[in-house]
């Protein structure tokens, strides 16, 4: 069995951002609440020691909400990981509440680092702060300062990663891309992962369905996005991960096109263990099925 990571569904479906094409939307609840759950601490060290033994190298706090909503929760689970000793531990956030509260979040960030966290990945939809309140924060007049929260997260040592939701009307062409880059470039963030909008397959929720059937990437779009990574004159693809993405290096910036696709036709190459807090450990976020 080959698996690429831990995923770790932290929180729970509480968020402060209001995503249109939110995963909480778009698939099954799976014992996620809105208040904090109760978490199985015994299993979560089995799906800890499952990982560790199929080679996983990478342990990623995600959620259906906002991981960094219940911080002592994460606190638990880095002492937790502790004995596996995964060499990379990463976050994903919207990173509001690092902005907005660096009273109470700056001394969990120097915790988790000095825990053993690497990277903290940051979701965006563009480098325009209108476009990302768009998204993000509709209810409010403005976004976070990116560029700021890119730079404080550096002063503790993290590295960055921009994970950019890809949709028609936001980075949806050539154009958009490499402004995107420049961007990432002059804030010094050394990874930038780009994630086409998917529809779910199935109508969980009426509104995230039809936000994504409407804005998803039009076939000319993305095949024009993918022509520009593949440009042996300017790009060089650097390696494909486990599950088919593909990392590049574009006018010296790394970028990945990902895919939100974590069924995979082959299931010697499966993508992920995703542990819930109830105990129960997936292949993928709507799965029946589960390891245990």
């Amino acid at each position: 069995m080959k698996i690429q990571t831990l995923s770790i569904i932290a929180g729970s479906e509480a968020c402060n951002a209001r995503c249109p094409f939110c995963v909480s939307k778009m698939t099954p609840p799976f014992g996620v609440e809105l208040k904090e759950p109760e978490v199985n601490w015994r299993n979560f060290n089995k799906a800890c020691e499952l990982a560790r033994r199929v080679g996983v190298i990478t342990a990623m706090f995600t959620g259906k909400g906002e991981p960094t909503l219940f911080p002592e929760q994460i606190s638990r689970f880095m002492k937790e990981m502790l004995k596996y000793n995964f060499p990379i531990i990463e976050l994903q956030t919207n990173g509001i509440k690092l902005f907005e509260n660096p009273e109470k979040y700056d001394p969990y960030l120097r915790e988790w680092y000095d825990l053993g966290m690497t990277t903290i990945a940051i979701s965006i939809v563009h480098y325009d702060p209108e476009k990302n309140r768009e998204i993000y924060l509709p209810y409010r007049k403005r976004y976070i300062d990116l560029p700021k929260l890119i730079a404080k997260i550096h002063s503790f040592g993290f590295s960055v990663r921009l994970t950019c939701i890809a949709a028609n009307g936001y980075i949806d062409s050539v154009e958009k891309l490499l402004e995107l880059i420049r961007f990432a470039k002059s804030n010094r963030v050394k990874q930038l992962t780009l994630t086409p909008v998917n529809k779910p397959k199935d109508i969980l929720n009426e509104e995230a369905w039809s936000w994504t059937n409407k804005h998803h990437l039009t076939p000319d779009q993305l095949s024009a996005i993918i022509n520009l990574l593949e440009d042996k004159e300017r790009s060089c693809h650097r390696l494909t991960l486990s599950h088919g993405s593909k990392v590049y290096d574009l006018d010296g910036q790394n970028i990945c096109l990902n895919h939100c696709l974590t069924v995979q036709p082959d299931a010697e190459e499966l993508r992920n263990i995703i542990f819930y807090p109830d105990g129960h450990a997936r292949p993928y976020w709507d799965s029946d099925t589960i390891y245990f």
